[in-house]
């Protein structure tokens, strides 16, 4: 058996069959196949292996180049990817064997932290990688908005298919990415693949300047408006997708729209009867993970204050001692010294990406710390909801 990584020319051929077995409704038609060949173009930047026998694919992980926002440092990551394997070689270690060698190649290659969605959380936890919260739905229908009809709100919003909003939805994303922990953004390559989505994009404008922007579609009349990410600056542009949404009133029963996890819907409206949700049921709706790939790389990022060293045990991407501080709000980091807290890689990430605090790495399993280390690593690394936004 050999790992070997593969082109984007050779992705249809050798990870297509795998990729469609597992995640798509089989067998699969020509048309199926054919359209995934057009796209080969979008994955010239992809870091894709195989596990071959014989030139048979048997297994494939793919490894997309990204930039995430991690406590306002924005930084490569891994968006972790197209992880399949043929139903006669389960479990005989090969996606393992796949995930050992992509993420050194990804750290080799900048990347300071990596994100996936699992087929089955346990088994990336192994990997280092901790969850991080999915995005909700809120659900309402659209009468629920009508006071915002009524108000005369400095901007304007225009609809737009896909192709056309698409520099401006992804400015806005690029925009956010530096503002938002945990946001993440497909580099230009892979991000062009959205250009060409049979979709609508509502594009909210204050001047010249783009506020807001959500993605959508309407099934029929009298059906669902479906939106992905209601991406907005701040209230303002989200209160003119929201007042667009409200014209919908007579056309559509429902709406239903994405959004992070500490999003509040139900004070968008007086009289909104919203039902928001936030599912994770594997293996259809998967909560993302993440992990830190390379603790230095993270130095700059924004904290709270003290210090204390630390031992990450167990993991060969980066284990050792490691001397956390913070100077004037930013993270600093240094190698050796007398720890006062062990951490596995998957504790030392929940802190990173402020998902756990100290109390329930502890009671996780992925930390061993005394009070004293609870209360310094809780200073150090205060909570902070990330929001991903990326779907991959």
């Amino acid at each position: 058996m050999e790992i070997r990584q593969i082109t984007a020319a050779e992705r249809t051929a050798k990870m297509f069959p795998l990729q469609a077995y597992a995640f798509r409704s089989s067998p699969w038609t020509e048309e199926d196949e054919t359209k995934h060949r057009e796209r080969a173009a979008f994955f010239e930047t992809t870091t894709m292996l195989v596990a071959e026998e014989e030139g048979e694919a048997l297994a494939c992980a793919a490894a997309y180049p990204m930039l995430q926002n991690v406590r306002g440092l924005v930084r490569e990551m891994a968006g972790v990817a197209s992880i399949a394997s043929r139903p006669e070689a389960r479990r005989q270690g090969l996606v393992r064997r796949l995930l050992e060698r992509l993420l050194p190649q990804m750290r080799a290659q900048g990347c300071a932290v990596s994100a996936l969605y699992p087929f089955r959380p346990s088994f990336y936890a192994r990997f280092g990688y901790v969850g991080i919260p999915r995005v909700r739905v809120a659900r309402f229908a659209p009468e629920g908005l009508s006071e915002l009809l009524r108000s005369e709100l400095p901007g304007s919003v225009q609809r737009l298919r896909g192709k056309d909003a698409f520099e401006a939805y992804d400015g806005l994303a690029r925009r956010l990415l530096r503002e938002r922990h945990g946001f993440a953004v497909f580099d230009e390559t892979r991000a062009g693949m959205l250009r060409d989505d049979p979709v609508w994009t509502a594009v909210a404008r204050v001047g010249d300047e783009v506020v807001g922007a959500v993605r959508y579609r309407i099934d029929e009349h009298g059906g669902d408006l479906l939106a992905s990410d209601l991406l907005s600056t701040g209230p303002l542009g989200r209160a003119l997708l929201l007042q667009f949404f409200a014209r919908h009133v007579d056309q559509v029963a429902r709406i239903e729209v994405l959004m992070e996890a500490d999003e509040l819907p139900e004070l968008w409206g007086t009289d909104l009867s919203v039902t928001t949700t936030g599912t994770v049921d594997y293996p259809r709706k998967n909560a993302p993970m993440v992990r830190v790939l390379d603790v230095p790389a993270l130095a700059g990022s924004e904290v709270g204050s003290g210090g204390i060293t630390v031992e990450i045990a167990g993991d060969d991407l980066i284990g050792g001692v490691w001397q956390l501080g913070s100077d004037d709000g930013r993270l600093t980091v240094s190698s050796g010294g007398a720890p006062a807290a062990t951490l596995s890689a998957a504790g030392f990430s929940a802190l990173a990406f402020g998902v756990l605090d100290p109390v329930e790495v502890v009671t996780r399993g992925l930390g061993d710390l005394d009070a004293a280390a609870m209360d310094r690593l809780g200073t150090l690394f205060p909570k902070r909801i990330p929001y991903l936004f990326a779907d991959f």
